[in-house]
């Protein structure tokens, strides 16, 4: 069926379920289908292939937490307010006394579907506050108590509001509570939030040896998308990482590990009869740097802080089978603030967006749908601390306030 038919239109009186995977500090070029050719993704590069990838997608920060609530709200940091990623400072408001969700006075994407009669279930990493207990309209609720990974193994997981040491590896216990939750009966739509905390690149296991299905094979390839290249003066944090053979294969591993949870829940959705009905998004809170200006890491782990494009840069991928186009690239360039009107848009649900405060971003769910659409100016906005960003296709200005550098 051609977008834009009597039978799609028709259809589209059905709200399509939603299956949300995001990914924690990727950038899109350790994917297959965004031209890597070392690293393993032949689950993700299916969903490319069926569905639609955008070339240009950035994230509106450098580290986690800010660029979650971005992609929850579509605000700025500056308008939610997390500026940097949620830590154990005091007050503590992950798992402390006065824990609270940092994002609950605005609308929201959980909220706005849970409103809209759609069964809501998370699994994996939230690290927006207050993990022990279910946010913002989930009912299922299998996570993390903080947003760090210190390992992929023995790590501790929230489960039934009781925090406890999770024995397996961490990619596979978030896939199969996922696949508990999409095996569940229910009649209305769902919309499930699966929150990989891989492929990270920060752990411990980053330098003592990642251990999956995937350690063995990258045990003697020579990984040459990760640069071996002069250590930036400015790296503060990771040194140790820096052109270390253990850690670039670890990351590798872990890339390959979390795609084949993507692919367990394309199978599950095939088994299931439900792959026709679900809207698939694939993306990623922020990038990395693997070695990319001599720096391994996120933007807090230089000094000063960076936002180089590697840091920025997020895949962005959607599959709905008969009402977006497969195998389509959209070269617009877009943040993911653009990701919350988008989907109400797509979804049919625009008159849950907010009307008492403005949003930054714009819809590209015509694009989406195969519709000629405007992308407008192309202009995009980042913030992390004291730095910010404005960019186009041909230029890029950093600002370090108050003093610089800038860039």
């Amino acid at each position: 069926l051609e977008p834009g038919s009597k039978e799609i239109e028709q259809e589209d009186s059905m709200p399509p379920n939603v299956l949300f995977i995001i990914t924690d500090n990727q950038s899109p070029w350790t994917l297959g289908c965004y031209g890597n050719r070392e690293i393993r993704t032949p689950s993700v590069d299916r969903l490319a292939a069926e569905g639609t990838r955008f070339t240009e997608s950035f994230g509106v920060s450098a580290v986690c937490s800010p660029g979650r609530a971005t992609h929850l709200t579509g605000l700025m940091p500056s308008r939610h307010g997390v500026h940097n990623w949620l830590g154990t400072e005091k007050p503590d408001v992950q798992m402390g006394p006065g824990a609270y969700c940092t994002i609950r006075e605005f609308a929201n994407l959980p909220e706005v579907l849970a409103g809209a009669g759609y069964d809501c279930g998370l699994s994996g990493k939230w690290h927006l506050g207050d993990s022990l207990h279910p946010q913002l309209g989930f009912r299922y609720w299998f996570t993390k108590p903080r947003g760090a990974t210190r390992a992929f193994h023995d790590d501790e997981a929230i489960w039934q509001g009781e925090v406890y040491q999770e024995p397996r590896y961490m990619l596979d216990a978030i896939t199969e509570h996922a696949v508990e939750f999409l095996r569940q009966p229910r009649q209305q739509p769902f919309f499930l939030y699966v929150g990989y905390n891989g492929p990270y690149g920060l752990d411990q296991e980053m330098r003592q040896g990642h251990q999956n299905r995937h350690t063995a094979y990258y045990a003697d390839k020579p990984l040459t998308c990760f640069p071996r290249t002069e250590t930036h003066p400015w790296l503060y944090n990771n040194r140790d990482c820096m052109g270390n053979e253990v850690t670039i294969r670890s990351y590798a591993a872990a890339v390959s590990g979390v795609d084949d949870g993507v692919g367990t829940l394309l199978d599950t959705l095939d088994q299931l009869g439900l792959a026709e009905d679900t809207l698939v998004l694939y993306t990623a809170d922020h990038g990395l740097c693997g070695g990319h200006h001599g720096v391994w890491g996120m933007g807090d782990h230089s000094r000063p802080f960076h936002l180089w494009q590697e840091n920025l840069r997020i895949p962005l991928l959607f599959r709905h089978p008969g009402r977006i186009p497969a195998g389509r690239a959209i070269e617009r360039m877009t943040c993911n603030y653009d990701l919350f009107p988008s989907l109400l848009d797509y979804l049919g649900l625009e008159e849950a967006l907010p009307r008492n405060y403005p949003l930054p971003g714009r819809s590209y769910a015509p694009a989406l749908r195969g519709e000629a659409s405007d992308a407008g100016e192309e202009i995009l906005f980042h913030e992390y601390e004291n730095v910010r960003v404005v960019q186009t296709r041909e230029w890029k200005l950093i600002r370090r306030h108050p003093e610089g550098p800038d860039e």
